[in-house]
């Protein structure tokens, strides 16, 4: 397990999908998300097939986010050029969270503290 931080506070818990078929497997046949998702070498997402809506954030490749958008079930995002990984979330997760454009997020690993790699 990981950790999202941003500005020394913890966000949330984090699944970092660790292959190719986590990352297509993705949120499909869950109900809910405790915490966070995190895709790395992501540019668009889609909800094709999700039950439940979801707040997605784009990073660059300094893990600033570049964009927020939230999105209702059965969507197909737009690309985001400039990012370099997506968060997605529970709808109304990154409100509840404070997260917003411009933020540095960080990936905390739970054992060694130091930032998780993807």
């Amino acid at each position: 397990m990981a950790w999202l931080v941003s500005d020394a506070r913890v966000l949330a818990s984090a699944e970092v999908s660790p292959d190719r078929a986590s990352r297509r497997r993705g949120l499909l046949k869950r109900d809910s998300l405790d915490g966070a998702f995190v895709i790395d070498r992501c540019r668009w997402i889609h909800t094709i097939g999700m039950r439940f809506p979801i707040d997605a954030a784009y990073l660059d490749s300094d893990d600033v986010v570049i964009k927020t958008i939230q999105m209702n079930r059965y969507r197909l995002g737009i690309p985001v050029w400039r990012a370099r990984s997506v968060i997605e979330a529970e709808a109304g997760a990154f409100a509840r969270w404070g997260l917003r454009v411009g933020d540095k997020v960080e990936l905390r690993d739970d054992e060694s503290g130091e930032t998780a790699t993807g």
